[in-house]
């Protein structure tokens, strides 16, 4: 088995530090406009690649939320001998991730988390994803942990170009990501979400949530019981024109300076303007 390293960092030595994680079936490439925008917000960005990541479903079912975990923890710690102060952002699971870490590295600054998903009850999804405790139930047995499935179009996206690539070419959408997610890797997210209940108290850094009203995937009330979990300060914002991946999506901009401003970006400068002379 042969795995890819997609991960990356934009490197801006002396500034604070953000560590982007992507979310499952994902890879680090999907996370490229927000870090590109965050680190001319000046932050240095590292964007790790999950483990079970970055090479085919097999490797992915070989993996656990424990293993997804430990290598966040890694990079965390690498990246921590080198900057002081580290801030925290990820997508879904990476989301998930991210919080589990501010709990055993409570140095963490700050964490952002995009689209967080405790249950798949989202306008479009099909009546079997929504039963949470019934996937949990059957969907690591061996029969039926390495049955897979498509992602539904929209597949997460309101914007129609960006959805139409991925109706055509899914597979090449995001360098090293997966097509398909496998029921075994999806009993692990969810025993991820539960994870991030029984510890939700212990993360004290203050969390930016956000949510698409229009979340086709997990409904906004995900992002209200991740508040009601959070020991600190957590603060719930719902983005009006984006699906589930509003990292990408049409508000992406919008996402990244929430994301900038909360971490405690200094306010862009408008544009100067040359003066007109007549």
């Amino acid at each position: 088995m042969t795995f890819t390293d997609h991960g990356f960092r934009l490197a801006s030595p002396g500034r604070p530090g953000v560590l982007l994680i992507h979310g499952l079936t994902g890879a680090p490439g999907e996370m490229k406009f927000l870090a590109k925008k965050l680190h001319r917000r000046g932050f240095d960005v590292l964007v790790p690649q999950l483990a079970g990541h970055g090479a085919d479903q097999a490797a992915l079912l070989a993996s656990t939320w424990r293993n997804w975990l430990a290598s966040v923890v890694a990079a965390y710690d690498a990246y921590a001998q080198e900057i002081d102060e580290i801030h925290v952002a990820g997508v879904c699971v990476g989301g998930a991730l991210g919080l589990a870490l501010c709990a055993l590295r409570p140095r963490i600054k700050t964490a952002a988390v995009y689209s967080m998903t405790f249950e798949h009850d989202g306008w479009n999804m099909k009546g079997w994803m929504k039963g949470a405790w019934l996937i949990q139930a059957v969907a690591n047995l061996p029969g039926v942990r390495r049955i897979s499935f498509a992602e539904p179009y929209p597949f997460g996206l309101k914007d129609e170009r960006l959805r139409e690539r991925v109706a055509k070419a899914p597979e090449s959408f995001i360098e090293g990501a997966l097509d398909r997610l496998p029921f075994g890797a999806l009993f692990q997210m969810y025993r991820l979400g539960r994870h991030v209940e029984r510890i939700g108290r212990d993360v004290h850094a203050p969390c930016l949530i956000l949510h698409a009203r229009e979340d086709d995937m997990s409904h906004p009330r995900n992002a209200w019981r991740l508040r009601k979990a959070l020991g600190g300060r957590a603060d719930v914002r719902l983005l009006e024109d984006s699906y589930h991946m509003i990292h990408v999506d049409q508000e992406r901009a919008l996402v990244a300076d929430m994301t900038a401003a909360f971490f405690g970006a200094e306010v862009e400068a408008p544009a100067r303007v040359a003066p007109v002379h007549a």
